[in-house]
């Protein structure tokens, strides 16, 4: 019996050592020389930490970093000629997330990742100032917040197997970090099996640079999914995003692709010529009934002179589905250096849109739908027979037999030399989902505790709580604006609102009732500028950015 005692205890002792608290270490300022972090330790985003010219940062797989909600506008920058390793693996991705608690997590918690290289884009002068505030080094290094050369080449390290989630800091109105920012990342570089999710701007948007990536997931983002400005010329094959119904910038209006060479449309070379290949975008209208957020805009937005092109894919419940703006764009895909090819719409309100003079005689529709282009339009979206595609708790976008999407992918384009060319699918997947292991699309009730690598060597799959449907206005305001809450349960909730800062200005407790729920908020005394209407409750979160102008 003693034996038997002792036995129980030693099992326990060891049990209680493998659930103790993970260390925290907190991370401020300059990284410099060879640094390595790894799973034993949880890291901690204190402000802006720049990873400085010629150091490199390893981390291991499993590792967890979480951004400082407490330090607003929380980012790492890899600055140009670092490099960073962050190679997970499929059971221990690497995961950047927000340091609020679980059931607290909001987008917009942190910055996000941002890395700058040394490729080539196409702004005055061949160099670009990081978008979403002044990363400029406090220690004086102005070009920590600079990206841009002359290296195509350049080799800024490795992602792989990564999750980076709630980022999206907003520093200005309308100029918010993203989840990842790409800005002059040169081919060298390998971005592969990455997911942004929650981020309160793009998700992912390469501003110039050459670097190629595959397997990106963009998971109810607020912005736009895939952005590309500045010259990008990079390829991208397998992506996929899902919206919330919800939520879309009330700002700028929420796209999955927008695409310019530049903010006025130039000339200016390189040209954004950038190449998608096999993307999923599932778009905010389950149905054509679904009531989603009426700043949802395009699948596709290509706008201001870009050449970007887009093959293999299919678009979803969009409102509308690709839109070719302007003159310029019309050109470029005459003279096919903007092409979509082996292409699928489905089930998107407008199926195609294109702006440009009342005297422009260039039509989308025979462009689009012409023989040497085989794209293919279907009124609905169960036309297109993917599994699940709209179960946010775990979705499956893998086509179902007898899909059309499983047959007509085509590679003789010479745009798509060096991609695989083998799958015969349109779309992401086929039978194999590569998100399985690695992507989490419950991130709100992963406590994140220990550290990621216990979490998913215990194999943890929490089903997250649905986001509160929060909605303002009119937004931008002046005196009054109207939040509107929907809710399936009743529940208290605590509604505060921020400035860009952090900065509370104020909180109030409301209890919520079973369907719509109303509430004014005065914002007769509040400064020009953005704020943040954040709530909280047991039933979910919920955030929404508000403009105030006089």
């Amino acid at each position: 019996m003693k034996k038997i005692f002792l036995s129980l205890i030693a099992i326990l002792s060891v049990a209680m050592a493998a659930q103790a608290a993970t260390p925290v270490k907190t991370i401020t300022g300059n990284l410099t020389g060879n640094i390595n972090w790894n799973y034993d330790t949880i890291y901690l985003l204190s402000g802006k930490v720049y990873l400085k010219a010629g150091a490199t940062l390893n981390i291991g797989p499993g590792t967890l970093i979480k951004g400082d909600y407490a330090t607003p506008g929380s980012a790492l920058v890899v600055t140009r000629g670092a490099k960073i390793y962050a190679i997970g693996e499929a059971k221990r991705p690497i995961v950047f997330t927000s340091s609020q608690a679980v059931g607290n997590r909001l987008t917009a918690d942190w910055g996000g990742v941002i890395i700058e290289g040394n490729a080539r884009v196409n702004v005055p002068g061949g160099i670009g100032t990081v978008e979403g505030g002044n990363l400029s080094n406090p220690d004086g290094t102005t070009s920590d917040g600079q990206y841009g050369g002359l290296n195509d080449l350049d080799n800024s390290g490795e992602l792989r197997y990564v999750r980076i989630e709630y980022a999206g800091f907003p520093y200005a109105p309308n100029n918010e970090l993203n989840g990842l920012t790409l800005g002059g990342v040169g081919s060298g570089t390998k971005i592969s099996y990455v997911q942004v999710s929650y981020g309160f701007d793009d998700s992912f948007e390469w501003f110039g640079g050459t670097v190629s990536c595959d397997h990106l997931i963009s998971f109810r983002g607020n912005d736009d999914d895939f952005d590309t400005d500045f010259g990008f010329s990079g390829k991208v094959q397998f992506g996929v995003s899902l919206r919330d119904t919800a939520v879309a910038d009330a700002v700028s209006g929420a796209n999955s692709f927008e695409s310019d060479n530049d903010a006025t449309g130039t000339n200016n070379i390189p040209g954004t010529k950038a190449v998608f290949c096999n993307m999923t975008l599932v778009g905010p209208k389950q149905t054509p009934t679904t009531n989603s957020s009426t700043n949802f805009r395009s699948g596709a937005h290509i706008r201001r002179n870009s050449s970007e092109s887009i093959f293999n894919s299919v678009w979803m419940g969009w409102p509308t589905g690709v839109k070719i703006d302007g003159d310029s764009c019309h050109r470029n895909a005459d003279s096919s250096w903007l092409q979509f090819q082996n292409c699928v719409l489905a089930g998107c309100g407008t199926q195609l849109d294109s702006t440009a003079p009342a005297s422009t005689t260039w039509g989308i529709t025979p462009w689009f739908t012409g023989a040497a282009n085989s794209n293919t339009i279907y009124p609905s979206n169960t036309d297109v027979m993917l599994t699940s595609p709209f179960t946010y708790n775990a979705p499956n976008f893998r086509p179902a037999a007898g899909s059309p999407l499983l047959t007509g992918a085509s590679y003789t384009n010479s745009k798509l030399t060096g991609l695989d060319n083998t799958p015969t699918y349109r779309g992401a997947f086929g039978a194999t989902d590569w998100t399985a292991d690695w992507a989490s699309f419950t991130p709100d009730t992963n406590s994140y505790a220990s550290g990621i690598a216990p979490e998913i060597a215990a194999g943890i799959n929490n089903i997250g709580t649905s986001k509160l449907a929060l909605q303002l206005y009119p937004n931008p305001t002046s005196d009054n604006a109207t939040m509107m809450v929907q809710l399936t349960e009743a529940t208290d909730v605590v509604l505060s609102l921020t400035d860009i800062n952090g900065k509370i200005i104020f909180t109030q407790s409301h209890s919520f009732q079973t369907g719509s729920n109303e509430v004014t908020i005065n914002t007769s005394n509040l400064a020009n500028g953005f704020y943040l209407v954040k709530l909280n409750s047991t039933k979910g979160n919920g955030i929404a950015k508000l403009n105030v102008i006089h």
